[in-house]
């Protein structure tokens, strides 16, 4: 969310005239979304496919929430997709976490 979120006030800012002030928050945002990357010890890369599988899934319910857009059915099939690959890789036995 922390990543989306300091995506979109920017977007809002440049595409859809909304004050210049709403990129003191989404700097806000992306320095909280580099922080929590940074909390995991060991296994990086396990993290950033979490990551990767829970980002697409949040800017699928985003387009719905947010934007007001019905999410496909190949919407909701490949964020199914990515979060359980991610699931694989990062909860697959014998892995350091």
């Amino acid at each position: 969310m922390a990543e989306i979120l300091g995506c979109y006030l920017p977007y809002l800012w440049l595409k859809q005239g909304k004050s210049i002030w709403l990129l003191l928050p989404a700097a806000l945002a992306l320095g909280l979304f580099v922080w929590l990357l940074t909390l995991h010890p060991i296994a990086s890369g396990r993290v950033y496919a979490a990551y990767g599988g829970v980002y697409i899934a949040t800017a699928i319910v985003w387009l719905w929430w947010v934007d007001g857009i019905q999410p496909t059915p190949w919407d909701i099939a490949g964020a199914l997709v990515a979060v359980m690959g991610m699931a694989i890789i990062y909860f697959a036995p014998g892995h350091t976490h």
